[in-house]
């Protein structure tokens, strides 16, 4: 379950384009941005009728889902700066292209690796188009762009309940023959209202950067340390953990920290960063970034073992899976907004009653996954919809004007790297705790371990709750 969080970059508020056009090209700007979420919560449904059809290994299933918020992570590094300095309708453009060529290269994928390399492909033009969204926003409506931040909360939540919904049904349907396919294919009708209409009435405007240099060396960095994390933890197990995967494992380590290095020294010559740095100076903002990883990690490779369990263990055609996990994202939309009334009252107060939610959920499934799922499903979701909506704008509370929005685009990129350690870890404690030959009893023990280690990992996000800023950011 991936969000749109990234708060909006500090910028001039524009004169609006005429209001007959404004509102057609807000939609499409909705259109691309549900191409990405909905592409993020396919695979926690697909994943096991795309297995029976192409082949490969358990970890196939992980790399479905962590390849594209991998390739997410590394590209909305530098998906917001190309649009300052290209233009954020070029850059738009250029992203919904190429994320309906990945889309239609993932729909006639004709093994694993061809899939997963589309995949990866989706991520890094996803990365690219997302980022341009709340600019384009602002310079569609100028002084009346909260009109269209508050569509796009329910539009957020809209897409959160009906993705994994949609992915069943399309699975279930076997449309022309297409079976799993069209997940991927239907991105097509959507993703071409909004190139052509983007292209028509989104405005063109100056590049706020324009002839600055991209810094290519520290986004090559990044990607490798983010690759040396991921990667081992999603094979590792099922090649026995060889030393070689520990190495790589190690070797992330010092890989980020040279990319963190590079990153302050071109900031001391004043050369372009993709990240500045002194933000992590206050405790606050890294305590936030902490909160980040391990909150998302929890959502989302929980979600893919649900939907793993449901599928492997009980045998739930995808439909029914994805009904029974409807409650979960019902849940996050009522939560999301609740709290999106209550966040200025209620300040960080409102993390820890939704991280309490989610605990009381947890708690919930580790007693009932021989038994129903529904309540428990719906509580956690509640829970993770309350913090949905405020989390960002709490985290850089305490952040200069100046700040704001590098903080915010780096927090969305560790929000994609944290959905991808969760996918890895939680995924490779599911797998190895079922075991190969695995009955609905071994499934249920599964099932019950990832529950036990979402639980813990929620109880340090409560933690560092306390160390985060009292107030949201208005």
């Amino acid at each position: 379950m991936t969000a749109i969080l990234e708060a909006p970059a500090a910028a001039p508020i524009q004169q609006p384009v005429r209001a007959d056009r404004r509102w057609l090209g807000l939609f499409a700007i909705l259109a691309a941005d549900l191409l990405n979420l909905l592409d993020s919560t396919v695979g926690t449904i697909a994943a096991p009728a795309i297995r029976a059809d192409l082949g490969g290994s358990t970890s196939t299933l992980q790399w479905i889902a962590a390849g594209y918020t991998l390739a997410m992570a590394v590209g909305l590094l530098v998906g917001g700066r190309l649009g300052d300095m290209y233009g954020r309708k070029r850059m738009m453009m250029i992203g919904v292209v190429g994320f309906l060529a990945a889309s239609f290269l993932c729909g006639v994928s004709f093994s694993p690796e061809m899939l997963l390399a589309a995949r990866v492909l989706q991520g890094a033009f996803g990365a690219v188009m997302v980022p341009q969204s709340f600019g384009l926003m602002r310079e569609l409506f100028g002084a009346d762009v909260g009109k269209a931040f508050a569509l796009l909360g329910p539009v957020i939540g809209l897409a959160t309940v009906l993705g994994p919904v949609v992915a069943g049904l399309l699975v279930d349907a076997d449309l022309f023959g297409t079976g799993w396919r069209m997940i991927f294919l239907i991105n097509v009708p959507l993703g071409a209202f909004a190139l052509a209409v983007g292209s028509r009435v989104l405005p063109s405007s100056e590049p706020a950067a324009r002839g600055q240099r991209l810094d290519v060396r520290g986004a090559v960095l990044a990607a490798a340390g983010m690759f040396l994390l991921v990667f081992p933890l999603t094979q590792g197990h099922e090649l026995g953990w060889p030393a070689w995967t520990l190495v790589l494992l190690a070797a992330s380590v010092p890989t980020l920290g040279v990319f963190a290095w590079t990153q302050h020294r071109q900031a001391q010559i004043g050369a372009a960063v993709l990240i500045r740095l002194t933000v992590f100076a206050k405790r606050s903002y890294s305590s936030g970034v902490g909160f980040v990883l391990a909150f998302f990690g929890v959502i989302t490779g929980f979600s893919l073992a649900v939907g793993l369990f449901l599928q492997l263990g009980l045998g739930y055609s995808p439909l029914r899976a994805s009904l029974t996990m409807a409650p979960w994202a019902v849940g996050a939309f009522v939560g999301s907004a609740l709290s999106s009334m209550l966040m200025t009252k209620l300040g960080r107060h409102i993390l820890h009653i939704g991280l309490g939610f989610m605990a009381l959920g947890l708690t919930g499934l580790f007693f009932t996954f021989d038994g129903s799922l529904l309540a428990p499903l719906a509580v956690f979701g509640f829970g993770m919809g309350m913090i949905f909506v405020p989390l960002f704008d709490i985290i850089v509370g305490d952040l200069g004007d100046d700040e704001v929005g590098s903080a915010s685009g780096v927090l969305t990129s560790v929000q994609q790297l944290g959905a991808s350690l969760g996918i890895a870890v939680l995924g490779t404690v599911f797998f190895s705790e079922a075991g190969p030959a695995a009955g609905v009893p071994e499934f249920v023990g599964a099932a019950r371990v990832v529950a036990l280690i979402a639980l813990a990992l929620t109880a340090v996000t409560f933690a560092l709750g306390f160390l985060l800023p009292k107030k949201a950011r208005q």
